[in-house]
């Protein structure tokens, strides 16, 4: 009976005392809860800091667009032609297809080495020593350049010196910008690293026109000379970049990444603003962990589905060239000559004005959007300009025969159907590929996942660029109704295999693959809660921790 007494007073006490009870669990959880979302809800003016860090970073992709840039004006130039150009029966001097070829192509084969095995160096000594590698690379190879007298084979081995860097920089730069960014600026910050690339083709187009009237090497020496300046700024601004908090984690140096977290978003490496953000990032390394170690082979067995996103990847870094871009890019100054233009430099130099403006319409478009739903208009919008644009060249352009005299109105509307075509691929595909290369994998098997696909982007560049100029002067225009097909292809493509990956943190994204969720409606996908995320070690809440982490 005594014992029933107590039993019944405890009970009693329990339930007067459940109010103020309830009260401080209430207290607690409004606590923990502005802790969460202090971080998210900064003013955008908090977030300058970390921006001109990712911007800092994409001038890796400035490097990369001057090379484009400049190489279609080398081969028109004429100290360069005198130097390293051919010379027929009749005295003319000429490049060669073949020339030609492995001067611009060959770049593309050494950027795809450098993607696949030299961005390890950003896996083993970090994001910020891989990009100082790449760039002290990238200056033997311009030296190896500029020091080119008569020998163009010289030029051709500084170019793949200089590739190995650009495509090293094509893998770690939008790979650490992933990795510092708040996931919802990350597509714009990642977008920044395609914008340089647009301005760094611009630039060069511009450079190549101002020096074209020199009558001797400078011609070529300067453009060459001002890669130097490129190199340091990047070379400078990694001194005191703070190195990445994922790969800092997932290489056991917390304190690090408390550290480099404070110093991007501007707060105190104690600030419990903090805590949740990193222990989201130990759970997400925890869970790749337990799934075995980052070994090629992970690329095929591993999950989520690492093998299908590797894929999707490769194929979309293809289907990046496969679009035409570098057909326009490459050889814009030898298409404009094409169709009648005197002075085609001009016409570049336009061209890359649209290029550069359109792709903040892409930074805008992939934010707002969505990923997969830019590269679908954008696919659609380009298969239209390549139709109207190889239906010109073939059935109206020439006036007798292919090659010869051309019709002054129809090469203006080619050249109007080029830029509608460089603003859809800029505002598109050109961003929201790099978008999505960022978030498709996970830490682990990142860095090799991304060389893989960049590599697919190098190798279709170079077999473009090599085999255009014997393509051209076989069938001439009828070369855009393979690039329409290939557009049409990836339309596909996209619809059928590319998740939407906008507004959700990286391993979010690892949650996305693990369910049964189709392409075509994930962008309704709802991720679990930032408790289960923080607190699983398995996949959509599959496994729990013992101890919390951090």
């Amino acid at each position: 009976m005594s014992s029933t007494n107590s039993t019944e007073n405890h009970a009693v006490e329990e339930k007067y005392e459940d109010p103020q009870q309830q009260q401080q669990q209430q207290q607690q959880q409004q606590q923990q809860q502005q802790q969460k979302d202090a971080l998210a809800k900064k003013p955008m003016s908090a977030y300058i800091g970390i921006s001109i860090m990712c911007v800092l970073i994409a001038f890796g992709g400035f490097v990369f667009g001057f090379d484009t840039g400049t190489i279609s004006g080398f081969i028109n130039m004429s100290d360069f032609l005198e130097r390293f150009g051919g010379t027929r029966a009749d005295g003319t001097l000429y490049f060669s297809n073949v020339r030609t070829g492995l001067l611009i192509g060959l770049f593309n084969v050494g950027c795809a080495i450098g993607a696949l095995f030299l961005s390890k160096v950003g896996d083993m000594y970090g994001r910020r020593v891989g990009i100082m590698t790449a760039m002290i690379i990238y200056i033997v190879g311009i030296i190896v350049q500029i020091a080119s007298q008569h020998a163009w084979y010289q030029v051709m081995i500084g170019r793949i010196i200089t590739g190995l860097a650009v495509g090293t920089l094509s893998v770690l730069c939008p790979l650490f910008i992933s990795e510092v960014s708040p996931k919802h600026l990350r597509g714009t910050l990642v977008c920044c690293f395609q914008l340089m690339i647009t301005l760094g083709i611009f630039l060069g187009y511009c450079t190549t026109y101002g020096t074209k009237t020199y009558s001797d090497s400078r011609q070529w020496r300067i453009p060459l000379g001002l890669c130097f300046a490129w190199a340091l700024c990047l070379l400078g601004g990694m001194v005191r970049m703070p190195e990445s908090p994922r790969y800092l984690v997932g290489n056991d140096r917390i304190e690090d990444a408390k550290i480099s977290l404070a110093k991007t978003n501007k707060v105190s490496p104690e600030d419990p603003a903090l805590y949740r953000e990193l222990q989201l990032i130990q759970a997400g390394v925890e869970r790749e962990r337990l799934a075995g170690s980052a070994s090629w082979k992970s690329l095929i067995t591993g999950k989520p589905r690492i093998l299908e996103r590797v894929f999707v990847g490769a194929m979309l870094q293809s289907l990046q060239q496969l679009t035409g871009d570098n057909y326009f890019f490459y050889y814009s100054t030898t298409i404009f000559k094409s169709v009648g233009l005197n002075d085609s430099f001009q016409t570049s130099i336009i061209i890359g004005v649209i290029n550069f403006a359109s792709t903040f319409v892409g930074i805008y478009a992939i934010e707002k959007l969505g990923r997969r739903h830019c590269l679908l208009i954008g696919s659609v919008a380009m298969s239209i300009c390549f139709l109207i644009y190889s239906l010109i060249g073939t059935q109206h352009l020439y006036i007798d025969k292919p090659g010869g005299a051309s019709r002054k109105p129809d090469g203006d509307a080619m050249i109007f159907i080029t830029a509608l075509y460089v603003f859809f691929f800029a505002s598109t595909w050109a961003g929201g590929v790099y978008s999505i290369m960022s978030e498709l994998y996970p830490l682990k098997v990142r860095s090799k996942a991304m060389g893989i696909a960049s590599a697919s982007n190098w190798l279709w560049g170079f077999l473009i660029s090599f085999f255009t100029s014997f393509i051209t002067d076989a069938i001439h225009f009828y070369y855009g109704f393979v690039f329409m097909g290939c557009l049409v292809f990836s339309i596909f493509f996209v619809y059928f295999m590319v998740y939407e990956t906008k507004g959700l943190t990286l391993e979010e994204i690892d949650e996305l693959y693990s369910t049964k969720v189709v392409p075509w409606k994930s962008a309704g996908w709802v991720p679990p809660s930032e408790e289960e995320m923080a607190t699983s070690t398995g996949y959509a809440g599959d496994a729990k921790p013992t101890e919390e982490h951090v």
